[in-house]
């Protein structure tokens, strides 16, 4: 269930981090309507297909709608039950690796935090 991805990530958990990114940064609100499956995988270098399963995924997860011969839809509460879901993951799978290699560097997170704020 993780939007937010990297570079290793397959493709379509990719497209799917640049849909929540957008949706939590306020860029798809509730009722707003997703760009069609083509329309994003032209914008993105994607394979339609699989835009239409990143897009899938969220129909999946209750964060959209489907009107049929219309489009995806975002649905009310979808970009708080996003943002839950999305720091769920984070301090469960993100977090541990990133605090790993910040051990592994001998830094000091607290530093780091002042060093960003600076």
């Amino acid at each position: 269930m993780t939007a937010l991805s990297n570079e290793d990530s397959p493709v379509y958990i990719r497209l799917r981090a640049t849909i929540a990114a957008g949706i939590l940064r306020g860029d798809y609100r509730a009722g707003d309507q997703l760009p069609s499956v083509r329309a994003f995988a032209a914008e993105n270098g994607a394979n339609p297909l699989t835009v239409a399963k990143a897009y899938q995924s969220f129909q999946d997860d209750g964060y959209v709608e489907v009107r049929r011969g219309v489009g995806m839809f975002v649905l009310p509460g979808a970009a708080e039950r996003l943002r839950l879901a999305e720091r769920d993951n984070f301090v469960k799978n993100q977090w541990p690796r990133i605090r790993g290699y910040i051990d592994l560097l001998g830094l000091d997170a607290a530093d780091l935090l002042q060093r960003e704020n600076a």
